[in-house]
């Protein structure tokens, strides 16, 4: 039992150790750097567009196309990472699944690249 709270606390140890660090950080980017406040580095910024517009304008379908696909492959390297991790001690089947789903998702992008929605006008 005791071998047990020797590793919590070695993991305790590490965030407190973590936690210190980047409070000195912070508090060191306060006391080195003044702050002085200007127009601009308190105005809103919004996606490279004028904040004092209209709410509802329209975008460009492609911001929404470029979100789409960063979500798309954003998942399969979520996915990657852990099927890498186990590869060693994955069975066939679990090899192949992933081969599959990654095939699926190539080909998805080559549709994407040959049907020009990558291309940014």
């Amino acid at each position: 039992m005791n071998i047990i709270y020797n590793e919590y606390a070695a993991i305790l140890t590490f965030f407190a150790i973590a936690f210190l660090i980047s409070m000195i950080i912070l508090l060191l980017s306060y006391i080195l750097n003044p702050q002085q406040e200007d127009q601009e580095k308190v105005s809103a910024y919004e996606c490279g567009f004028n904040p004092f517009d209209d709410a509802r304008a329209t975008f460009d379908v492609r911001f929404y196309l470029v979100a789409i696909l960063f979500l798309i492959f954003d998942l399969e390297i979520s996915f990657l990472f852990p099927w890498s991790l186990v590869l060693g001690q994955l069975p066939p089947f679990g090899f192949w699944s992933m081969i599959i789903f990654l095939t699926i998702l190539t080909l998805g992008f080559v549709y994407e690249w040959k049907k020009g929605a990558l291309e940014w006008e």
